[in-house]
Formats: C-alpha cells, sequence, structure tokens
C-alpha cells in the first residue's frame, strides 16, 4: 500500500500534537488547576497602590510587543523562505537529467534531512506553545538547536523546559541547545 507524502505529514503532525498534549498534562501541576479553579472570580491579588502605571509606561510596554512581534514574523519569514530555497534546490537536482546518480542520492538525503528538521522545528514550536509561551521560534542545525523566546516569557523553569522539549524531538547534546531572549 503506498501512501502519499502529505498523509505522512498529517499523520506526523498529528502525533505531534498528540505528544505535546500527553507532555503538557504529564508536566502540568494538577494542584495548581485546581486552587486556582477555587478562587473567587474578580478577587484581586497582589495589588500595590505603591505604583502608578503612566502613559509613558504603556508606550513603552506597547513598543517593546510590537519589536518583539516584529522580530518573530521576520525570522519566521527568512527561515520559511531558507527552508523552501533549500528545498527547492534538492528537487532542481533531481530533476535535471544530466545529475549523476550519487547528486540525487545526496539531494534526495538533503530533502529528508530538511522536512525531518522542519517536523522537529513544529514539533518543538507545539510543545513550547502548550507549555505556556505566547511565541516561540526554533532553529535547527547541523551545530545545534537555538529556540527564540519573549524575554517577558522566561522564568527560573523556563531552560530545563525548553531543553526538554529540545530533547524529546532531537537526539543532540544537552549543551547544543540555545535560549535566546527577545
Amino acid at each position: 500500500m503506498k501512501f502519499s507524502k502529505k498523509y505522512v505529514v498529517v499523520a506526523a503532525l498529528v502525533l505531534a500534537l498528540g505528544a505535546a498534549v500527553y507532555l503538557n498534562w504529564q508536566f502540568s501541576d494538577s494542584d495548581t488547576m485546581l486552587s486556582t479553579a477555587s478562587r473567587e472570580l474578580g478577587a484581586a491579588t497582589h495589588v500595590s497602590s505603591d505604583s502608578v502605571a503612566t502613559d509613558n509606561d504603556a508606550e513603552q510596554v506597547s513598543k517593546t510587543l510590537d519589536k518583539t512581534s516584529e522580530y518573530f514574523a521576520k525570522a519566521e519569514t527568512e527561515r520559511t523562505q531558507a527552508q523552501d530555497k533549500a528545498l527547492s534546490e534538492a528537487k532542481e537536482i533531481l530533476q535535471l537529467s544530466e545529475s549523476s546518480d550519487e547528486a540525487k542520492k545526496e539531494a534526495v538525503e538533503q530533502a529528508n534531512k530538511i522536512e525531518d528538521r522542519i517536523t522537529a522545528q513544529s514539533n518543538i514550536e507545539g510543545v513550547l506553545t502548550a507549555k505556556g509561551f505566547t511565541r516561540c521560534l526554533c532553529f535547527i542545525s547541523d551545530d545545534g538547536c537555538s529556540v527564540a523566546l519573549p524575554k517577558n516569557d522566561l522564568k527560573d523553569s523556563s531552560p530545563l523546559i525548553v531543553k526538554d522539549a529540545v530533547l524529546s524531538q532531537l537526539d543532540i547534546d544537552f549543551n547544543d541547545i540555545t535560549i535566546i531572549e527577545v
């Protein structure tokens, strides 16, 4: 029975989503979920009247959020363009009749490697989003993996969460994972 490539990709994404949901369930603290549900709606906690937000503060926060969103949008576009270019070059080599069998074999291997990286990047980003990060961007190279996250999402436990998500998808050394604050 022959499956087309799109069904394999869809099945891989469904499995990745299932893994993300399972990991989120596995690592979530059920006591925290129960305690937040028992609180009164509208009850204010951690309110201080010592500091008053000004319009300048709101503008600073807005500008920071705009820069962060702009970075992520630009980086996603550039990453997609680079991956599409690499895949199209591999396809060109395959379509050229004068290409040697060795070159065609290498092009197939390169295309498969790129597809594996794209899937892993998507899976890592899905897991991190499920873990509560508002935006994330994963870059996988031969040297390791870099994950870009917004500064306001980072907590003390963030490096362990990120590295766990990466190591669940890739077989790389723990020290080859880099976290970039945006």
